[in-house]
């Protein structure tokens, strides 16, 4: 990953210098943070509003119920335009290993 995320307020401080992006610890931060595409790794834009950002559960083998981790994958907008991306999603899940045998 690129930044961190934060759940507290980001500050900004002004200086004669500078303008540094702070949360409360006194972190620095960024307000934006890029994007890659899982699949073609192409950056996304932050005008590419078409883009879609997936968290597929991981599931426990022997219950059957979700563990609480995800794996996310991030598909840009000309992926889904072309209509490539439910195959893009199928092969990025069987190259992790959470589906068996749908992709070849």
């Amino acid at each position: 990953t690129w930044c961190k995320k934060s759940n507290s307020f980001v500050v900004v401080v002004f200086s004669s210098s500078q303008i540094k992006m702070q949360n409360e610890a006194g972190e620095n931060v960024d307000i934006y943070c890029p994007r890659k595409c899982s699949y073609t790794n192409n950056l996304i834009s932050a005008k590419d509003h078409a883009s879609v950002q997936i968290n597929v559960a991981d599931i426990d083998e022997t219950t059957g119920h979700a563990t609480g981790t995800f794996k996310t994958y991030a598909l840009c907008g000309a992926l889904r335009g072309m209509g490539e991306a439910d195959d893009a999603l199928n092969r990025l899940a069987a190259q992790d290993k959470i589906t068996h045998g749908l992709a070849q």
